[in-house]
């Protein structure tokens, strides 16, 4: 068959594609609905868009495989030629082939071939069309540094089938494709064999600023920096900028956020901050799933030096914020940096903890709760460890910038709990009070998916939770009921919490108080000295 089966398959694809776009404009033999069919053109475009992204995910999985073969081929064709010339050839061919620059092309055959040899779920699932390339390419990109046993369990968490996960949760080809690589390089910092501290040593020899060029007299200035930093003054701008919206404002947030940048870099600093260039106070958060169940945090800090103050939040287990071991931090709207980081914004920047109860077993928050109307700062901080950013589907919004909004609403019924909470950023806050489309029921560490206009049902996105480490002094005091677990297959994702913990006279069983534990106040002579 060879050629011809080849051609036949193609023009069968063409043909099917002409069948399609006839369907997009109605003009097909018979409509989607008889009943209604407006709504049904509109439901069966909805159905050609999702089946369009199945056959696009396999036709980059062929391309992928064909790229792979050609260059086996290629390299048996002339066993003769030097390394170099022959990986130039290879990629100059593909290239003038799918009409892409040499580069691009070199790119392409990497990545093809890490997903021949070292992903090969991830290959399956592109073909499959349960991801897209650019999940596939998140993926190869994370797993580049990692050595094959890495690589193999980093895509097994994310493809297995066997992998336990909440069935709330979205899939990763239900999330877009830079929400996977976010989710990826959080795994990778955690699992990296190479420590994160030295990592990121070497990462801040490397920072600098760099200046590009650009069309219509515009240029690029970007810097490369440590994540706490880079967060702290996307924070910055982003709370600034939204002092100065209002009424008698024409520039839209992005243009004040860009006029903000300028006017802090070219003059002593922005005419609404202090511009000394001293550190920025840092608004952290640590939860620490020690054997009782305690949770710790950081909070606010020390007077700010202007009226709008830039805010870090970081989740940190309080034995890697005591020193006792290396385990990554979680900076809010970042992912994973290094404990000592952590430590540093704690001690220079948090002067009261907000304790968090964690499950020591998964890392998973538990529930908190209250019965009147208004959302207390302390459930807005949980709010934001839950979800991490905005929980509708595909969106980055950072937590920080996000909102508190009843899921089932207060005149209907709705508590003031975490399981009756999420928090839309204002775009989405908005399309929800506005629009047919509507949050799902939440729990205390699942967020709200979303059903739209059509009906359709779009899972959530959740974070990764995983045990904290524990030094294995404290370990191995612990009873077996309260030590960490490992995960096996068809194990279910996270253990029930434990509910015998006390309550204050008078308060909420959803709410819980409980004294500092002894790790805590050795934490707080530790940062501060004293009692």
């Amino acid at each position: 068959m060879g050629r011809e089966a080849v051609a036949k398959a193609f023009a069968d694809i063409r043909a099917a594609l002409a069948v399609l776009n006839a369907e997009v404009d109605g003009c097909g033999g018979e409509p989607f609905s008889a009943a209604d069919p407006l709504a049904g053109l509109a439901d069966g475009n909805l159905d050609i868009l999702a089946g369009a992204k199945e056959a696009e995910a396999g036709i980059a999985g062929l391309k992928a495989r064909a790229a792979i073969k050609y260059a086996d081929t290629a390299h048996a064709l002339a066993p003769d030629m030097p390394a170099r010339a022959q990986e130039m050839a290879i990629a100059a061919e593909i290239g003038a082939v799918l009409a892409i620059g040499p580069r691009a092309a070199s790119t392409f055959l990497a990545t093809s071939h890490a997903l021949d040899t070292t992903l090969p779920l991830t290959l399956s699932a592109l073909q499959s069309g349960t991801i897209s390339w650019q999940h596939a390419l998140a993926l190869a990109d994370e797993a580049a540094t990692l050595d094959p046993a890495g690589a193999a369990a980093l895509e097994a968490h994310f493809l297995d089938p066997d992998t336990p996960k909440p069935a709330t949760a979205a899939t990763i080809g239900e999330i877009p494709a830079h929400r996977l690589r976010h989710k990826a390089r959080t795994w990778r910092e955690r699992h990296h064999a190479e420590s994160i501290e030295k990592r990121h040593a070497k990462g801040v020899a490397d920072r600098r600023v760099e200046y590009r060029p650009d069309q219509d007299g515009m240029a690029w200035l970007s810097a490369y920096l440590p994540g706490h930093q880079a967060m702290a003054g996307w924070n910055r701008l982003n709370a600034l900028a939204r002092a100065a919206q209002g009424p008698n404002e024409p520039r839209t947030l992005t243009q004040i956020r860009a006029d903000d940048f300028a006017e802090a870099i070219l003059t002593s600093g922005s005419s609404r901050g202090s511009g000394d260039g001293s550190s920025v106070p840092a608004d952290t958060r640590v939860g620490n799933g020690n054997g009782n169940g305690d949770g710790a945090g950081a909070g606010t800090d020390s007077a700010p030096s202007s009226t709008v103050r830039a805010q870090v939040l970081v989740t940190v287990p309080v034995v890697a914020l005591m020193g006792l071991t290396d385990e990554p931090a979680v900076l809010d709207g970042f992912g994973p940096i290094p404990p000592s980081m952590a430590r540093e914004l704690v001690a220079n920047g948090a002067d009261c903890f907000h304790r968090v109860l964690v499950d020591p077993r998964d890392g998973a928050p538990l529930e908190i709760g209250r019965t009147s109307y208004r959302v207390t700062k302390a459930m807005r901080k949980w709010l934001m460890m839950r979800d991490g950013t905005c929980p509708f589907p595909g969106c980055s919004n950072s937590s920080l910038d996000n909102e508190a909004d009843h899921l089932l609403a207060w005149q209907h019924g709705g508590t003031t709990g975490i399981s009756n909470l999420g928090q839309p950023c204002p775009k989405h806050h908005k399309l929800r009070h506005s629009s047919g489309w509507t949050p799902t029921p939440a729990t205390h560490n699942e967020p709200p998916g979303w059903t739209s206009p059509t009906g359709r049902h779009y899972k959530s996105e959740h974070q990764d939770w995983e045990p904290p480490h524990w030094p294995e002094t404290v370990s191995s005091a612990l009873p077996a009921h309260l030590k960490p677990r490992e995960r096996h297959k068809g194990q279910a994702h996270r253990p029930p919490p434990c509910t015998s913990m006390p309550t204050e006279p008078g308060g909420h069983a959803d709410y819980l108080y409980i004294p500092r534990s002894p790790a805590e106040d050795s934490l707080r002579r530790f940062l501060y000295g004293g009692s």
